[in-house]
Parts: structure tokens; C-alpha cells; sequence
């Protein structure tokens, strides 16, 4: 009886650890009570979006085992870097990777830098994987950042996923999708929210056309000046 309560008691935790994996903890708590999750509004957090350069000719010349070997070591990689960072990773469809940071849990003014840090972490991570069928070639990550506010909650009942919703999300996929290989494309909104510590490297890149946007002034995060990333 001892046994089985144990193998029980493990068979549990590992399906709570598989739930906290893909839903906010505080979410999956209120789900398991049979709870109404209620949507949140967030004044202010940071989102950042990344996809591979590139990605759709990469795949045209693999194997569909191949694509989905190369994007799980990617994804393997990024989720062990991101656990070093307050930030949550909202979802991945295809080659895109989304993290925000200041939701579900809110951490006051830390969202912008915990982002910045994770996302040069990233940069510099993706150059570990490599491209099957070219043992010799890199991927190269295209990302993009932006902070405001937004509106997050579970959506479906079936397969229930924690969504964020607003402008915020647009703007940054906006970001991401006009960035460039190996740079990080911030808003002038993450721009003012990191020149708090003063602890980053920025260049001006200018004013863009984004769509649906207009012009927008928008920066490169180049670095951290307090410390490098190490691979």
C-alpha cells in the first residue's frame, strides 16, 4: 500500500510539472479547482518575438524529420536559457518563439531588462544549433521587443492556452518581423524603459514604416554593459 501510494504521489507531481509547463502555475491551480480563470489587464509589460532567418528555405532542403529535430534542439536550448530570467514563455508556432515578462506574475519595473538580458542571451545561444544537412552552418535569430500594456487569459477548453491580447503583442511582432539577422529591434518604448540602470549599449536605428503603425523611432539593443553573455 506504501508503494502504490508513492507511485501514486509521483504520477501526480509529474503531471502537475507537465501542467505548470504548459500554463502559469496560479492558472492550472484555479483549473484543477474547476475554477473560471478570469482574463487580467497589465498596465505595463515587455513581450519579445524571434523567428529564424530564412527558415522556410532551410526547411524546403531538410527532411520533415530533420525540421522537427533542428527545432527542438532550438527550443531545447532557448527554455533552458530563459529559466535563468523572470519571464514566461507564452508560446512557440513554428519557428517563432514568444516570451513576456511582468505577467502572470507582475514584477513592477524589472520586465524591460529581464527581457533585454534573456534576449541577448538568445542571440547568442542560437548560433550553438546547427542546420542538419550542413553540419558547418549556424541559424541566425531575427527578434523584436516592445513594452505596454496588455490583456492575458485562458482561452479553449479542450486544449486550454494562456493567450495575451492588445496592441503590445502587435507592435511587437511588428518589431521582430522588421528587425534584422542577429540584432534585436526595440520599440521606443523598451528604449525608455531600459534607459532606467542606464546598464545598455543602444544605437538609434531610426524612424521605420511599420505596418498599420506609421513611422516609428525604433533602436538596436547592441549589449550589456555590466556584463557579456557567455556561451
Amino acid at each position: 500500500l506504501k508503494e502504490k501510494t508513492e507511485d501514486l504521489k509521483r504520477e501526480r507531481w509529474l503531471a502537475e510539472d507537465l501542467l505548470h509547463q504548459m500554463l502559469p502555475k496560479t492558472v492550472a491551480k484555479q483549473l484543477r479547482k474547476c475554477q473560471k480563470v478570469e482574463a487580467e489587464n497589465y498596465d505595463q509589460v515587455t513581450i519579445f518575438f524571434s523567428d529564424i532567418v530564412g527558415f522556410t528555405s532551410i526547411a524546403a532542403s531538410c527532411t520533415p524529420l530533420q525540421v522537427v529535430e533542428m527545432l527542438n534542439n532550438l527550443y531545447v536550448c532557448f527554455d533552458s536559457r530563459i529559466e535563468s530570467y523572470d519571464v514566461y514563455k507564452v508560446e512557440t508556432i513554428g519557428d517563432a518563439y514568444m516570451v513576456a515578462s511582468g505577467l502572470p506574475e507582475r514584477n513592477g519595473t524589472k520586465h524591460a531588462d529581464e527581457i533585454a538580458k534573456m534576449s541577448l542571451d538568445l542571440v547568442a545561444a542560437v548560433r550553438q544549433v546547427v542546420i542538419p544537412h550542413t553540419p558547418t552552418g549556424r541559424l541566425q535569430l531575427r527578434a523584436g521587443i516592445h513594452t505596454g500594456p496588455c490583456v492575458a487569459g485562458v482561452v479553449g477548453y479542450k486544449m486550454p492556452r494562456y493567450c495575451l491580447f492588445g496592441d503590445t503583442v502587435n507592435t511587437a511582432s511588428c518589431m521582430e518581423s522588421t528587425s534584422l539577422p542577429q540584432k534585436i529591434h526595440i520599440s521606443s518604448a523598451t528604449y525608455h524603459a531600459l534607459l532606467t540602470d542606464d546598464a545598455y549599449e543602444i544605437e538609434l536605428r531610426g524612424e521605420i514604416e511599420v505596418k498599420g503603425k506609421g513611422k516609428m523611432k525604433t533602436y538596436w539593443l547592441l549589449g550589456n554593459k555590466n556584463y557579456s553573455i557567455q556561451n
